[in-house]
């Protein structure tokens, strides 16, 4: 297969990229690169069957030749980069996914749209099923990540029925592993980086908010798989995708502490909540098991051995973590 993936170079887009590669598809990674990095495909560069350009997919999208699938992962995706471009993050939701959904029609290819969690907002539902519609706030700072993923969605939907575009939607919960930005503002990254200097790690709050953890070569996998699950009906609907091992921000701390041997231990914020902060994250995955035999393997230790062991080279050249830790 010959396949694009929008948002190539950033942390999702490069290891989706390695895995195509790796099962003999050629790929071609378009990124604006304004939170991607041309370092996490640097490893493909030269190979002949794999493209980089860079390029704004809020503008018209030409690509010569035939597509067999477009991957739509183009978004700041940390709370320090969609607050940092908001109206960045509305367009490529919006235009963006307008302008990749009309390319998958043009070239009869197979649409799959790079969700979130997010779309569930500050959820009422615990754990989160993708029949749960959500409790999104549309006005508060960190709508504009979650409301242009959840119009993202609409409009995917919306091709599929009226053009009959073959379109998957994945809904991606909290993913961590090499070639995260340690400054880009999630707690994984903001943790490690803290840990790794000796720091107090930050907890907003008291910690009782909880998070689960999936580690980057798991998410891939279930991707892939519902890329090349066969056309219908029930493929086209949104899965999750994640671990559901739940923990507190308090314990996942206490465990970074204790693998990095950081001394530092937990400085509490508590009138320093972020507003919409979700309470509770935890993927029902059970469609996902259903449909795809999905299944995480990766343990959240194993997972933070590597991640801790890629941030040590990078730790000391970067400049402190913002305070949007969760």
């Amino acid at each position: 297969m010959r396949i694009l993936i929008t948002g190539g170079a950033g942390f999702l887009g490069s290891h989706l990229a390695d895995r195509l590669l790796a099962e003999g598809h050629s790929v071609i990674a378009m990124d604006n690169l304004i939170t991607g990095n041309t370092d996490n495909i640097q490893h493909l560069i030269g190979r002949p069957d794999f493209t980089f350009i860079r390029h704004d997919v809020t503008n018209y999208i030409y690509i010569s030749g035939h597509l067999d699938a477009v991957l739509h992962f183009a978004s700041p995706a940390s709370p320090i980069d969609y607050l940092k471009y908001p109206i960045q993050t509305l367009k490529v939701g919006a235009l963006g996914t307008h302008n990749a959904l009309g390319l998958a029609l043009a070239k009869r290819a197979r649409f799959l749209l790079a969700s979130t969690s997010e779309v569930y907002g500050d959820p009422l539902v615990h754990p989160q099923r993708e029949d749960y519609t959500g409790n999104v706030n549309t006005i508060g700072p960190r709508g504009v990540y979650d409301e242009a993923k959840r119009f993202a969605e609409a409009l995917t939907m919306a091709y599929h029925r009226s053009h009959g575009v073959d379109t998957r939607i994945v809904r991606i919960f909290n993913t961590y592993g090499e070639r995260m930005r340690l400054d880009d503002g999630r707690v994984v990254p903001n943790f490690i980086g803290q840990a790794l200097r000796g720091e107090p790690l930050t907890v907003h709050g008291d910690g009782t908010q909880t998070r689960s953890f999936c580690y980057v070569s798991d998410l891939i996998e279930g991707i892939y798989r519902l890329l090349m699950l066969p056309p219908s009906e029930d493929a086209s609907l949104p899965v999750n995708l994640g671990n559901p091992l739940e923990m507190s921000i308090l314990e996942f701390a206490q465990i970074i502490n204790e693998m990095t041997g950081n001394r530092g231990g937990i400085e509490f914020r508590y009138k320093d909540r972020i507003e919409g902060d979700p309470q509770t994250r935890q993927p029902d995955i059970t469609r996902a098991r259903n449909l795809l035999g999905y299944e995480p393997v990766v343990g959240l230790r194993e997972g933070l051995a590597r991640t801790i062991e890629y941030f040590r080279a990078r730790v000391g050249v970067t400049a402190n973590p913002s305070k949007h830790a969760e």
